[in-house]
């Protein structure tokens, strides 16, 4: 039993949740019927706390000089990871229900019962905050029940105050059917609301060491035909557009007024900074481009995503369709190499739009995997994925950023699961990947790790630097161990066109030296610019 909600205990839910998401994932995603049959909602919530894992896993227990306690500093982690990873209705309301349970106890002592409750009802208010429209009978009224129940307990004592609260939220669930009629017609209850309440029952686990067993009811008839993907909102609208936002508060007032007026299901949240924030916005619209314009200028709109609802029917389980394909993007003679003889058709770095689409119709498959390897690559793939729609070939793309990460996602590819499937497993294992790049500084700079000079080496993490030295083995040896601080089994090192004879092997040995029980595995990637890639998994 534990008594306080430490930061440790933080971490142990967050990946409890994310493992019992995992285990619900499809129950939940054939529960998403309101208004319209629907079938991402568990795969949303795993992904969106897949990324609240990964922010919480890139950091190795450092607190900054000023600001949250240990336990605060850990749940900012997981909500910022969260609203930035959020996919979805449900995986964006998730990260505010995170962040206002953040807010409220990061300068606490201690997070005991009343604590909780009070989280829990910031929690609430933040997630009923960021809906423009809310809908009683969806995951908005089952945080609401977890947070009342919590507050009426009255008491400091942390696990029977999760455990009332957990009560309460599937009390509610099972209340959902009355509250919206889709539900009742479909004899399902809410699936964001299912999602929140596995959470909760994950926190109970970790407190108390004991895990809750609460089935969701049994829906009372057939499921309908799954027609169109869509979360929330009316019929009215045929596209679902997502994106992350830089912009200043004051600016996303006007956002919020411009989007409503163009759909529903309109969702802004922010991760809290002033007076410039990072903001996830999810809206329901017919004119994809006005939306795009309208956060254009409210600031700077980046990983955008549009799903055309039509586009995406939901099959039942059957035979797996044959002629599947996987397209990467590569720069480096080795990573091409690697990723043909995984039977990958390899692009070189930077291609076009016609480019992507070339490869992908040169494969002669109808569903093809596109892994651009590259931050700035993602908008021509799913540009490209678009184009392949024309004709007739189905196309998702995999966020990887690093080859690291196709690596790891090419190999969990399955033929025997359904297409669908077999993405949201190589998604899931590219993002459990940590990428790092080491490179030469060619310029001076102010870095978050420090100013540097030109010729200094630089260690990348996710893209940020994180180390600056002098000596380039020292420098590769100390990101890997960075890295290996937060967790990981197996160690993946691509050596550079202009790495030095022996720097793999040094770093392989100073692996074996301090973390005996990783295997490593090492291979000549001829990268330019970059003398050696990282990847932890």
């Amino acid at each position: 039993m534990l008594d306080t909600l430490d930061a440790a205990a933080v971490r142990r839910w967050c990946a409890s949740g994310l493992a019992a998401l995992k285990r619900h994932q499809g129950e939940i995603d054939q529960l998403n019927v309101y208004p319209v049959p629907d079938g991402d909602t568990g795969t949303n919530l795993v992904l969106t706390l897949t990324s609240a894992q990964q922010a919480l896993a890139m950091d190795l227990d450092t607190l900054p000089d000023s600001g949250p306690t240990a336990h605060g500093h850990a749940l900012r982690l997981m909500a910022q990871g969260a609203l930035l990873g959020a996919r979805g209705n449900s995986g964006v309301i998730l990260s505010q229900i995170l962040r206002g349970f953040a807010d409220q106890v990061a300068g606490a002592p201690a997070v005991r019962g009343r604590e909780l409750a009070a989280a829990l009802r910031s929690g609430t208010a933040a997630a009923y905050a960021a809906v423009s429209r809310p809908v009683e009978g969806t995951m908005l009224t089952v945080v609401a029940a977890a947070a009342a129940a919590a507050e009426g307990t009255d008491s400091d004592d942390l696990p029977t105050v999760a455990g009332v609260a957990a009560r309460a939220a599937a009390e509610a669930l099972a209340r959902t059917p009355e509250q919206l009629p889709a539900l009742a017609r479909a004899g399902v209850v809410d699936a964001g609301g299912r999602g929140l309440c596995v959470l909760l029952d994950a926190l109970v686990e970790v407190l108390t060491g004991e895990r809750t067993a609460r089935p969701a009811p049994t829906p009372r008839s057939a499921r309908p035909a799954a027609t169109v993907a869509r979360e929330t909102g009316s019929e009215e609208y045929a596209y679902e557009v997502q994106f992350l936002l830089d912009a200043r508060g004051e600016a996303v007032a006007g956002l919020r007024r411009a989007l409503d007026a163009l759909g529903d299901s309109l969702v802004v949240v922010g991760d809290g900074r002033e007076p410039e924030g990072t903001w996830n916005v999810h809206v329901h619209v017919n004119d994809v481009g006005a939306a795009v314009e309208a956060g254009v200028a409210a600031g700077r709109p980046y990983r955008i995503s549009v799903t055309r609802f039509a586009d995406e029917p939901q099959s039942p389980p059957g035979p797996v369709v044959a002629g599947r394909a996987a397209v990467v993007v590569a720069t480096g003679g080795g990573i091409a190499d690697l990723f043909a003889a995984e039977g990958a058709t390899v692009v070189p770095g930077n291609p076009s739009i016609g480019e992507l689409l070339d490869a992908v119709r040169s494969t002669g498959a109808a569903r093809v995997v596109v892994l651009p390897n590259d931050p700035n690559t993602e908008a021509v793939a799913s540009a490209a994925a678009r184009e392949a729609h024309r004709h007739g070939i189905k196309v998702s793309v995999v966020p990887t950023r690093s080859p690291v990460q196709a690596l790891a996602a090419l190999a969990v590819r399955d033929a025997d699961r359904r297409f669908e499937d077999d993405v949201i497993a190589m998604a899931e294992a590219a993002g459990a990947c940590r990428y790092a790049e080491v490179c030469h500084a060619s310029r001076e700079a102010l870095t978050v790790a420090g100013p540097c000079r030109p010729g200094d080496v630089l260690a990348l993490v996710e893209g940020e630097v994180h180390l600056i030295g002098t000596d380039l083995t020292d420098t590769c040896a100390a990101v890997v161990d960075r890295m290996l601080g937060g967790g990981g089994e197996m160690v993946t090192l691509l050596a550079g066109v202009d790495a030095p004879a022996g720097l793999t092997d040094a770093v392989r040995a100073h692996v074996a030296r301090r973390w005996p029980f990783v295997e490593v595995h090492a291979y000549p990637g001829g990268q330019p610019f970059y003398p050696l890639l990282v990847g932890i998994e």
